[in-house]
């Protein structure tokens, strides 16, 4: 458990993932509870640089287990304790994540009052895994950001974009992101219709018009800045 100190000050935050922007937007979704948790480094495809006393691994446009990314957090001397941030609820996928040694597995449904009282509980020595019934997964939208959110694409239709950017087919987004085949044809097709493009091409153009190209820097001091 937290010591009694570190209930006096807010826990220490680093959020990872591959882009910018949705680093930035969990941040920005953090900053009304600055006194319980301080984002103190962001991070694009590189290592935590300071030390902080939690990493949240956003799994955007990535696998819901990435076992390098968990391994390299959980190796970190700088990191204290390191959650899972993602839509994917698959039972599987949470033992995969509890069995490699994470300490939290957290669902992107949450609001962000309860995202910071999970951190919290992380932090505090608790083992916090998210379970959401499967009618409140679907249509749901997190507090934070992602490409292609202001032109009206959901999370996950923008998930599924970003993969289909990277030259992923069908088939292998649905065997990366653990969903069926007609699920993620499902989100083509929605994505496709609030871009405006009707082929696969016309998409991959769209999503580099449009952010959709991983960051490859750590974003340091304020997220504000």
């Amino acid at each position: 458990m937290g010591s009694p100190e570190a209930a006096d000050r807010p826990v220490t935050l680093a959020v990872a993932n591959d882009f910018e922007l949705v680093v930035r937007g969990v941040a920005r979704m953090l900053e009304d509870h600055g006194d319980r948790v301080a984002v103190v480094e962001l991070n694009c495809q590189t290592p935590v640089a300071q030390e902080v006393d939690l990493v949240l691994l956003d799994t955007f446009a990535q696998q819901p287990v990435d076992q390098q990314a968990v391994r390299e957090a959980l190796g970190n001397p700088k990191v204290g304790r390191v959650a899972i941030y993602t839509w994917h609820l698959d039972e599987h996928l949470i033992q995969d994540a509890l069995a490699q040694g994470v300490h939290g597995y957290l669902y992107k449904g949450l609001s962000a009052e309860q995202l910071v009282g999970a951190i919290e509980r992380v932090h505090a020595g608790d083992r916090v895994v998210s379970r959401a019934r499967r009618s409140q997964q679907d249509g749901e939208t997190s507090g934070g950001d992602w490409p292609g959110r202001n032109e009206g694409l959901t999370e996950r239709e923008a998930d599924v974009l970003a993969l289909i950017a990277q030259g992923m087919s069908n088939e292998a987004i649905a065997r990366q992101m653990y969903l069926s085949i007609n699920t993620v044809k499902s989100y083509v097709r929605s994505a496709y219709r609030r871009m405006g493009v009707a082929s696969r091409s016309q998409a991959v153009l769209w999503a580099v018009e449009h952010g959709f190209n991983p960051s490859s820097k750590r974003i340091t001091g304020s997220p504000r800045d």
